[in-house]
């Protein structure tokens, strides 16, 4: 994959919806949620006060309504802020 983020933004691959709760009920795809976590696929370089405190590979939990949702080579990413990353895991 050839996208390097800019500045402070970093590319998140989502993580899969579950498909089954804790206690095997199988959940249909229309009540599937949104996960709200994901794998850091590639970081921007930072900004002159902010340095990049991600890295490739972190696990991180980001808002449900954070980033933008891109498309590239058929998989779905999001494209967000550092700021937008709640914590990593």
């Amino acid at each position: 994959m050839n996208i390097k983020p800019l500045a402070d933004r970093v590319l998140i691959e989502p993580a899969e919806a579950e498909t089954k709760t804790a206690s095997g009920i199988y959940i249909p795809d229309t009540a599937k949620e949104k996960p709200q976590r994901g794998t850091v696929i590639a970081v921007g370089c930072g900004k002159k006060d902010e340095p990049m405190e991600l890295k490739q590979g972190d696990l991180v939990l980001y808002g449900k309504y954070a980033g933008t949702e891109i498309t590239v080579e058929g998989k779905d990413y999001l494209m967000m802020r550092q700021s937008d990353v709640l914590a990593v895991l």
